[in-house]
């Protein structure tokens, strides 16, 4: 049960970011607009967890690395399940956007 969790999750190995933007990987910011505009990471995409599905178009590369985000890395566990269940292959959740700010 706990590495179901942690799949969940996105916990387990630690990953390198910013290697993975220099990688060009995008930044998927799932928060709702009014979150986004409140503050966010330069370059990033915002799609909100709930639109997402009716969304996945706008990500074109399902190969491209993303990294999802949102406030606390609730949200961006469920974008990454929403990207690997429709065939995206390099999903990473990155919690928290000030976090991941932090660490990239």
């Amino acid at each position: 049960m706990i590495n179901t969790l942690k799949k969940i999750f996105g916990i387990g190995p630690s990953v390198n970011y910013s290697e993975l933007i220099k990688n060009g990987a995008i930044i998927l910011d799932v928060r709702s607009k009014r979150e986004y505009n409140g503050g966010h990471i330069k370059g990033s995409i915002n799609i909100s967890v709930d639109t997402l599905r009716n969304n996945l178009g706008k990500l074109k590369d399902k190969n491209q690395p993303i990294i999802t985000c949102c406030a606390s890395g609730m949200r961006s566990a469920s974008a990454k399940s929403i990207l690997t269940a429709n065939g995206f292959t390099q999903v990473y959740n990155g919690g928290g956007w000030s976090s991941l700010q932090n660490k990239i």
